[in-house]
């Protein structure tokens, strides 16, 4: 895809906010472009394929930094850490900080829809940035960026100031009332094989307690788990 001086100006005010000049503008580009965009601009590249790079770099980053940190702590709790850490929740939070979706490319479409704040593009689009860097520069820029970015995140979580293991939770809670018949169901599945969002039901017996929507199973039984907290807590 040809960079036209608007679209390197957004680039290069991106690589400002962030403090990373890229080498290769055409990483960063690609990171930027959501799929919405593409369809609507002869099929240009976009940001998924550097999302599922992203996720492997940014899990390997957070758990080579707790394994170091947290000599004690066992396995498990490393990972309920990680989870807390690298989830879409805390990676759209990040994509907020920095305005990750002011700088973005989006259909008209997706741009007419409130795009630019939906939880799921910001979080897929703050993995692509990852990516993005870490072709361009390698691992070390790319940890830098995650752990300065993510510190505040990474270190409230081991503080136990954030929990975001909902499903845990929920368990906890119902088995505290002797409800031990917890049940998730897929109810639904829309968008596109490639771009995919699940909708899950969590309830017990033949009560539905809450429903939740994700880009994956997983992140879509957590925000049912979370509704079902909000309706009881």
């Amino acid at each position: 895809m040809k960079i036209n001086r608007k679209i390197l100006n957004n680039i290069e005010m991106f690589e400002e906010k962030i403090n990373y000049k890229f080498n290769n503008k055409d990483y960063i580009l690609e990171a930027l472009t959501h799929s919405s965009y593409s369809n609507e601009n002869k099929n240009c590249p976009f940001n998924e394929r550097l999302e599922f790079l992203g996720d492997s770099v940014l899990s390997i980053v957070i758990s080579d930094y707790l394994f170091k940190k947290e000599k004690n702590l066992p396995e498990g709790e490393l990972t309920k850490i990680r989870a807390n850490i690298v989830c879409e929740e805390s990676l759209s939070e990040i994509s907020q900080n920095i305005h990750l979706g002011k700088y973005m490319l989006l259909g008209k479409g997706e741009e007419a829809t409130g795009g630019r704040d939906r939880i799921s593009i910001l979080a897929d689009a703050l993995e692509a940035v990852i990516a993005a860097i870490y072709l361009d520069g390698g691992m070390e820029p790319a940890r830098d960026f995650i752990l300065k970015y993510m510190d505040k995140i990474i270190n409230d979580s081991i503080k136990g100031k954030i929990f975001r293991d909902y499903k845990t939770c929920l368990q906890e809670v119902l088995q505290s009332n002797g409800e031990n018949n917890i049940w998730y169901k897929l109810v639904d599945e829309k968008g596109p094989d490639h771009n995919k969002t699940f909708v899950m039901e969590v309830g017990i017996n033949d009560t539905v307690l809450g429903r939740g929507e994700g880009k994956s199973k997983k992140d879509a039984e957590q925000v049912a788990a979370k509704c079902a907290l909000d309706k009881r807590l």
